[in-house]
Formats: C-alpha cells, structure tokens, sequence
C-alpha cells in the first residue's frame, strides 16, 4: 500500500478538491489470482502514515551518529527521544482524526513514535473514506489477499498530512530459498578442506571465525524478520545444531518470537535465515519477528516496521530476506520506509537486508532497450545491503567468485550517499567492461555494501536435512563504518559476473566483480578478526 505523486482528480465528496492516490504499478503480481469483489461488511486494516517533523533533522543525526570520524560517533537515541524529533504535528493528528471520525472510524491504535495509525473498519466504510477504492479479493495457493487495483482520493485537506495509506495496493514480497541442486559440478578430487555443501563449520573456516568467536556478552542480541507465513520450528533448529553445531558454543531455541507462529509445516527460507544466523552469531540472544499477515488486508513488512516503531527494547542487529522492485513502488512509500530505517539507524540499530536473486534486475519494455532493475529495500542508503558468492569449486573451501544472481546495482530512487562517491568513482573509471550508461544511474546509491556465500547450505526444515540450498547469512556493521577506509575487514572478489537483461545491447551479463569495490560484491567478503578489529571500538 503506497501512494503515488499526487494529482488533483475526480472521486471526492461533493465541493471538495481531492488528490487522487495511485499505485506506482496496477498489475497483479504473478501467482496471484482474482477471487472477487468482497461483502460491504469484510474487515479490511488500513494504515495511515502520518506526515513526520523533524526528518532533515533525522538525517544530519543519523550521519553523525555512524560516521567513525565524528564525534558523535555511537551516541544513539531512545525511542522516546526520536519520537520527539519525528512525531506529527498536533496539527496532523487533529485533522486526520477529525477525517477518520467524521466516517465513523473509531477502531485505531498508534504507535510510540506517533507517526502510524493502524485502523480496522469494514469495506464499505474504507470506500466511503478513500472515494476510488474498491476492494477484492487475491489468492495464491492457500494465501488470501483483500486489497484495492483501483486508485483512491483523499480530500485536498489531508494531502500534507498523509504520506500514503497501507493495505491497499501493496502485494507482500519476500526473497525466496532456493535448491540449486542441478546447477552443481562434479567434485574435482581434493583431499584439503574438502567439504560436501556450506555448513557452519565451512562458514567459520572461511570467515576465520575460531571455536572462541561467539557471542560473550549478555547484551548482544539479534533476529531475523520473515513474511507470508514463513515459520521456522525449534524442533528443526535443535537437530540443526546438533547435525553441525559442534566446535564452538551456541544456543539451540530463539529466545523470543514476536508476531505469530504457526504450526504448520516450516519453510526453507524462515529455516535458513534461524540457523545460520544463530550458528554464524553464535551464542547469542535471537529473535524472530514473524509478520505473517494474520489478517489478510495486512501487509506484513508494514507491520514489522510498526513493531519497530513501537518497541523500546529491540535486538541491535536485523536479517532480513525480503525486497521489492523499486518501479513497482510508488515514491511516497519508498521515501517514507527510508525514513522508517533512518529512524533505526539513529537508535543504533543495524538492519541487513539481502540484494536479491535476480542479478542487477531487468525491466523490459516493448521498444528500444531494456533497462536494469534495482531492488528495494537493499537500495536504501540506512541499511546494509548483501550480495552472494559462491566457492570457486562448489566442494572446496576455497576463493569466492559472484554468484550469478546476487542481485546489485543503483538505485533510481535515492541518491549516492557521499562516502560511496570515491570508491564508486573509480569502479565506473576503472572496471574494465560496463553496460551501457543508460542502463542505471550512476549517481543513485549503489548496492550491495558487501557480500557473503549465498549458495549451496545445508538446511535442516520439517526435521529433513537438505542441501544445495541458496540464500545470505552473514552479519555486520553499518554501510557508513563498512565504507570508511576502503571495506577494511573484507576479502575482495575478482571473479564473476551477475545476470541482467537479454537484449542487443547487453548480452545477459551486468556488471562484474572488481579487485575493490563493485555492484555485484560490494567490498567483498567477511575476514571476520579484521572485520572485528576495524569496527571495533574508537
């Protein structure tokens, strides 16, 4: 659910000037199928974004805070505190209360920030109170989805108040694990570092992470976010780590989940990101925020940026596996979950997110050429954003090389944050083959900040161990601290190339790993004693 650039249209209540909201893409996602116009009477959950102060203010903090040279370098806020730098104005909350119960909506709640209103009403009521709107009904497999294809209006009057309304066009993504199995080569005979898939042992011998590099002290914490009913089981967990957790310290349950868990069968993707993010940070505190949608109007990433809107007391470090295509988002929406990670990054947290699986994306048009695809969130400038590798010999532990999918490339949306301009400069100066410039914007924030083996894992789901399993798994610090100094800490990878557009201009390759920084591996891969020693304390 996202708003579009306002325009000035037709829909509103009688003598009223309306700005007419619409989706930045119509199209239903593939996989989803129309089920029909629902009853006036359906439930439906909005979420109004409020307009927020104070965010030029938000983002000169957020820089201060994460650059290593400043001196305000790791002075984070308390959730109170950036409540009273961003909540709206009284203003704000008068005029969209006033709006909402002058329709009858009374069913709402806030958040801490003040900045979210998260309402329940019937159908009909929403259609009456966002003039446009029409809500059906979207199913995929057993997943059912209530949301509008059409474009709605507010009236004129609420248009700087509101930055969009949620949970009504948004179909909720996620980035999905994947078996590779066919894709793999038969082993070269080797008797050293031999192994027979990525497990955490092969992880710690890579990354130079001993028996002794888990987690000491009490307060380090962590967790991963997982979307349309992607649960993981303890059950799953407890036999993961005692198929491969010996050699060093470790917990077998996630301390807390957040959100509900079902029971039903475990998916690969919930499975991956626990166990290998409590097998890589071992011996620390988990989490698991696990935003279903319970109620089928809800969009899940919305609701886990309101859980972090929400709660004072939060693990410091974030995974998630999630992402959208950015032309598929509306820029209000984009600008505003920017925002939402600016607000994290001023409390100190970190949030990862995967680059995709789709290389550096293709969007296709019908005629001239095509052009690359970035991928959101993973092109935000507040989070750290991770590409994948894979060994050079699938069976070796040996150099990394690009795995052809890691997604990567520049955003069309957000800038290029000042500590990228150097390191960017001179891969678009130096790298030796490039697509055509038309093809991205060299002056948008470039991805990924660096990269990790994302190919052929052992998993251990609905009590099966499986392997040649793909996905990220690796934690770290912010893109700032990771920027400063040249990625010190990280490996580079020379080797490889990731997918993109099949046309007369770009014959299928993107762009390619560079001996420093590049759009497919950022500044390479974990050398986790230098890694710890460059972000450690100043």
């Amino acid at each position: 659910g996202q708003t579009g650039s306002p325009v000035l249209g037709l829909g509103a209540p009688a003598g009223l000037a309306a700005f007419v909201v619409s989706p930045a893409s119509r199209l239903v996602p593939p996989g989803w199928a129309h089920a029909g116009r629902v009853d006036p009477g359906h439930p439906v959950q909005l979420t109004f974004a409020l307009r927020q102060r104070g965010t030029a203010r938000l983002a000169r903090l957020v820089e201060a805070v994460s650059d290593p040279q400043s001196p305000q370098y790791g002075q984070y806020l308390s959730l109170e505190q950036v409540r009273d730098l961003v909540q709206p104005s009284p203003a704000t909350l008068m005029t969209v209360l006033k709006w909402l119960q002058g329709y009858g909506v009374e069913d709402c709640r806030t958040v801490t920030t003040l900045d979210f209103l998260e309402c329940h009403l019937p159908a009909s009521m929403a259609e009456r109170l966002l003039p446009g709107a029409e809500f059906h009904r979207y199913v995929q497999g057993q997943r059912s989805l209530v949301r509008s294809p059409q474009p709605y209006s507010v009236p004129a009057e609420l248009a700087e108040h509101l930055d969009f309304v949620g949970g009504m066009y948004r179909f909720p993504t996620e980035r999905k694990a994947v078996s590779r199995a066919g894709a793999r080569k038969d082993p070269q005979p080797a008797r050293a570092s031999f192994h027979l898939g990525v497990t955490p042992a092969v992880l710690r011998q890579r990354y130079n992470m001993t028996g002794g590099d888990v987690g000491l002290l009490p307060n380090n914490s962590q967790a991963c976010a997982q979307f349309l009913e992607q649960y993981f089981h303890q059950a799953d967990l407890a036999e993961f780590m005692q198929l491969f957790g010996s050699g060093f310290a470790h917990r077998t349950q996630v301390d807390r989940v957040v959100g509900h868990q079902g029971h039903g069968k475990a998916g690969l993707e919930a499975s991956l990101d626990v166990e290998y993010i409590m097998s890589t940070g071992a011996n620390v505190s988990t989490w698991v925020f696990s935003n279903a949608g319970r109620h089928e109007s809800q969009e899940p990433f919305l609701a886990w940026l309101l859980l972090l809107s929400n709660m004072s007391a939060l693990p410091w470090v974030h995974s998630v596996s999630y992402g959208d295509d950015e032309d598929s988002l509306s820029y209000a929406y984009m600008e505003r979950v920017n925002t939402e990670f600016m607000k994290a990054a001023a409390r100190g947290l970190t949030i990862l997110f995967a680059s995709g699986d789709e290389g550096a994306g293709c969007r296709r048009v019908h005629s001239g050429n095509h052009t690359f695809r970035p991928s959101f969130p993973a092109s935000s400038p507040y989070v750290t954003t991770v590409g994948g590798t894979s060994f050079k010999n699938p069976f070796l532990v040996t150099e990394e090389v690009t795995d052809y999918i890691s997604g990567g490339g520049f955003s069309n949306v957000f800038p290029m944050p000042k500590y990228q301009a150097a390191a960017v400069g001179r891969f678009l100066s130096s790298a030796s083959k490039l697509p055509p410039s038309s093809y991205y914007n060299s002056s948008g924030r470039a991805y990924p900040d660096l990269a990790a083996l994302s190919d052929n894992y052992w998993v251990v789901t609905n009590r099966i161990p499986l392997p040649w399993v793909s996905g990220t798994s690796v934690r770290t610090s912010s893109p700032a601290a990771l920027w400063d100094g040249g990625g010190p800490g990280l490996r580079v990878v020379i080797q490889g190339c990731h997918l993109s557009c099949l046309d007369g201009t770009v014959q299928g390759q993107g762009f390619c790993a560079t001996p420093a920084w590049d759009p497919v591996t950022g500044w390479g891969t974990p050398n986790f004693p230098r890694l710890l020693r460059a972000l450690g304390p100043r």
